[in-house]
């Protein structure tokens, strides 16, 4: 089979799941043009600064996207076989994943921008919310560790290709480098210089290409420089990468995050036009097995681990956080909605397809399957690249920069909403306040990060690795809360039968692959010797935990709500 049949149907699928559900969602959210969104009633040009669609697709885009999208359909893929990995992503993007961006992001722009947390305190109880919150924080901070961990691991090493030419860690790490200084550059010519977003675009998508090149030429050898190991090499580089985090988390908006979620969003739209591109000229037929038995060779099984393993290409609970913390606060029209919340969750599907595609090419005995989940990316988009004359070099240069950048943006926005929950729990508004809780969300995962991870047969294995379960069933069940909580805002509001299927189904499908899989996380960590300095099976019974609490909540508050008559004057607009 040609892998542009299959991409091709995956786009055809995907752009009449738009047109139809999408347009489907906005009449029964009831999304109003001449609304004012809390962008424009609550500008401050810090948080809240309502922005053109076009702009702000591209930074909520290249935020809910990043890595996710990319290792979980890779890592699902090689395990079970592309088939499972492909149904999932389409169908958990449209009917449940979309959903999920989209209320979260409707429900936020009705209670004045604030974010889902707020949603659930609202319409909930107190008791929710803080059960809510301290499960979204928990979340963030295995996301940031898996993040920054798979990032790290681009910067050390080195790839040899076939025709004898290196890709270093070390230059991807220059590139990277150099492509944090461009969104600042950019961001204060777009503030002070007032330089429009098509000038800026102009100036700097080709200086990230130029930042590319000189990285092979003139790399960052953390190695060489501080004389160790390339397992110190990675840990140095996780520290900086927190350090970073930190730092972001402060700045201005408009000094980082959206000129470099723009410059970000506009490598996805590369990438995938690339890709989509060499698949039609180079054709490729797929080589890869489409089904490799309900177990995966490591023992996770098909149920629940597919849906939790392809977390953000199919769903994923960090969008809600993302579409609620940042994306509602600079939304410019109610109808935007609709692109923003259910259109990047579809688009997300086709880079996670894409990123599928890249292991769809592999034989099954080929080397490169047994690499990471980035370099197999990388090579991917090598391949695809390479159709042009590319050289295959500069291609998985490519590649592994845009892994990275795609990753900048899910690291900076989960430091910052983990900031903003650590001020509210503490009441810290002030300038110090923002930096020490900036601080504690780069230094509490970092205890994890230098930790030594193993397996259960121990070997020592790359800390993402060991945490990414964890994380894709914390992620999975952050959706679950997500939809629970606009299913009871819904319900409490505006009370109507679609209501029951359009969120009630999708929140009960996402909370039993969950909890299922942090109960199989846990037993089997449970039967390791000395699990109990192991954090992950203590961290599991805590989510397990404090998701039972909530339902037990939420059921409490729609039992409460049906007995009562609908509040039709508060229903959605």
């Amino acid at each position: 089979m040609s892998l542009l049949v299959v991409i091709g149907g995956v786009s055809v699928i995907l752009a009449l799941a738009y047109w139809l559900y999408g347009g489907l969602l906005a009449r029964l959210f009831k999304l109003d043009p001449e609304a004012k969104t809390p962008a424009v009633t609550l500008r401050d040009d810090v948080d809240y600064v309502p922005i053109p669609p076009y702009f702000l697709f591209g930074q909520h885009f290249s935020a809910i996207a990043a890595a996710g999208p990319i290792v979980g359909p890779i890592v699902a893929g090689v395990a079970f076989g592309w088939g499972p990995a492909l149904a999932w992503i389409l169908i958990g993007a449209i009917f449940i994943g979309g959903v999920h961006d989209f209320g979260a992001l409707v429900a936020s722009i009705r209670h004045q921008a604030c974010s889902i947390t707020e949603v659930v305190r609202l319409n909930m109880t107190r008791r929710a919310y803080l059960l809510f919150l301290g499960f979204i924080w928990i979340t963030l901070v295995y996301i940031i560790v898996a993040f920054t961990d798979v990032t790290a691991q681009s910067f050390v090493g080195k790839v040899t290709l076939e025709d004898g030419s290196v890709v270093s860690g070390a230059g991807i790490a220059t590139s990277s480098l150099l492509y944090l200084a461009l969104p600042v550059f950019m961001g204060l010519l777009m503030r002070y210089a007032k330089l429009s977003v098509g000038w800026a675009t102009l100036i700097f998508l080709p200086l990230v290409g130029v930042a590319i090149w000189a990285g092979q030429k003139i790399p960052f050898n953390v190695e060489a420089l501080l004389n160790v190991n390339p397992v110190t090499a990675l840990k140095v580089w996780d520290v900086a990468l927190l350090a970073y985090c930190g730092l972001a988390g402060v700045v201005p908006m408009w000094m980082l995050l959206q000129p470099r979620g723009h410059l970000g969003g506009c490598f996805l739209y590369i990438a995938i036009i690339g890709a989509a591109a060499g698949l039609v000229i180079g054709g490729g037929t797929v080589q890869y097995p489409a089904f490799n038995g309900w177990a995966a060779a490591n023992g996770d099984t098909l149920f629940p681990f597919l849906f939790i393993t392809i977390a953000c290409g199919a769903c994923s609970g960090f969008h809600a956080i993302v579409s609620s913390g940042t994306s509602s606060k600079q939304l410019r029209r109610e109808p935007d909605a609709r692109v923003i919340g259910y259109g990047a969750m579809l688009l997300e599907a086709l880079v996670a397809a894409v990123s599928l595609a890249c292991v769809m090419m592999l034989a099954v005995n080929d080397p490169m399957v047994k690499k990471a989940p980035n370099f197999i990316y990388a090579n991917g988009i090598g391949e695809f690249l390479h159709v042009f004359g590319v050289a295959k070099a500069f291609g998985i240069s490519f590649g592994l920069l845009a892994f990275a950048t795609f990753v900048y943006d899910t690291l900076d926005i989960c430091t910052r909403l983990g900031r903003y929950i650590i001020q509210e729990l503490t009441g810290w508004k002030n300038r110090g306040g923002r930096w020490a809780s900036s601080a504690i969300m780069a230094v509490t995962p970092l205890l994890f990060l230098l930790r030594t991870a193993t397996d259960s047969k121990g070997n020592v294995i790359p800390v993402w690795k060991a945490f990414w379960s964890l994380f894709g069933a914390s992620n999975q069940l952050l959706a679950a809360l997500t939809l629970l909580g606009v299913a009871v805002w819904l319900v409490h509001r505006y009370r109507a039968k679609w209501i029951w299927f359009v969120i009630g189904l999708p929140t009960g499908f996402m909370y039993v692959m969950s909890v299922w899989a942090l109960a199989a996380i846990l037993r089997a960590k449970l039967a390791l010797a000395g699990w109990w300095s192991d954090p992950v099976p203590w961290v599991a019974a805590l989510l397990i935990i404090l998701a039972v609490l909530m339902l037990i909540e939420a059921v409490k508050v729609i039992a409460r709500s049906c007995r009562r008559s609908p509040l039709q004057a508060d229903a959605p607009r």
